[in-house]
């Protein structure tokens, strides 16, 4: 179990912790067949398969060897052409039709005022609508109205799609290209991102460190803001070497919180959250009584 520390519950019950999510949630989901919707690794691996040239599979295999997971997914998406490669993402993330798994619905009732999510699919955010009746926004990267948005009234809820939707398939930002051309044309969305993580505790669920949004954000406030509040990170316990930690914690502004599990048991990571609700839960009723907002 996860030793949450008390600062990061009140900030959650304060409504001043933005919730990260990344593809390791929407591990949690299966559809009616059992099916699990791929990490972006996994996706990539499969997708070499369909390249029909040999130079650019062999190359494509290489990159992913060295994790530059983006120009893999460049050289991959080059090769197959956009129609084809499109056609593959969807099959993986929009056909499936994934169910939302107890993790969802844990993380909704945290209450945060904002989420932001890299994930491609619609797993949370249709949990959420279900639930919320429609009245949680969801908005895209390239929304002209996303600062309207999370400058509104402090009862809003709203999803933020920072990698676009499948919805959009076209507008994925998922490849070397992608990300170069969404930081020139979003530039003001990104200035929003780094205002968000001076102003919020990030806590990130289901993330990787490799994530290049995650460690430009972070490493940036890192340097920027040496002494300032770290956010904070879950992660499987020895999924990260000791001195890689330290580094992280270093470099990164983060606390790594650590859970129990073995191979594709995240058990206690649910087991975890469904606590921390609890102790936002009645830390918010300690505000409300003592009104010390």
């Amino acid at each position: 179990m996860i030793n949450w520390p008390q600062v990061l519950v009140d900030d959650i019950a304060r409504r001043k912790c933005v919730i990260f999510l990344g593809a390791g949630v929407s591990k949690n989901s299966r559809n009616n067949d059992g099916r699990i919707p791929k990490s972006w690794l996994e996706f990539l691996s499969e997708a070499i398969e369909h390249v029909p040239n040999g130079s650019a599979k062999k190359l494509s295999k290489k990159l992913i060897k060295q994790k530059d997971y983006l120009t893999a997914c460049e050289v991959i998406k080059d090769s197959m052409g956009t129609e084809d490669f499109v056609n593959l993402v969807e099959a993986e993330y929009l056909t499936p039709a994934y169910k939302s798994a107890e993790i969802h619905e844990l993380i909704f009732k945290l209450d945060a005022r904002i989420v932001l999510t890299p994930n491609f699919d619609k797993i949370y955010e249709t949990y959420v609508a279900n639930v919320s009746e429609g009245t949680v926004k969801v908005k895209n990267y390239y929304a002209d109205d996303v600062a309207s948005v999370i400058r509104g009234k402090k009862t809003d809820r709203t999803v933020i799609k920072i990698h676009g939707t499948i919805d959009e398939p076209n507008r994925l930002i998922f490849s070397r290209k992608d990300y170069v051309y969404a930081r020139s044309a979003n530039r003001d969305f990104y200035s929003l991102l780094d205002s968000l993580i001076m102003t919020h505790t990030f806590l990130f669920v289901g993330c990787g460190l490799d994530d290049p949004d995650i460690k430009l954000l972070l490493e940036d406030y890192a340097h920027k803001f040496r002494f300032s509040r770290s956010h904070y990170f879950i992660a499987r316990k020895n999924s990260i070497a000791p001195q890689v930690i330290k580094i992280v914690e270093n470099t990164m502004k983060l606390k790594i919180l650590e859970y129990s599990g073995t191979g594709a048991n995240h058990d206690k990571l649910t087991e975890s959250i469904r606590e921390l609700v609890s102790m936002v839960d009645a830390c918010r009723i300690d505000l409300a009584e003592s009104q010390d907002w």
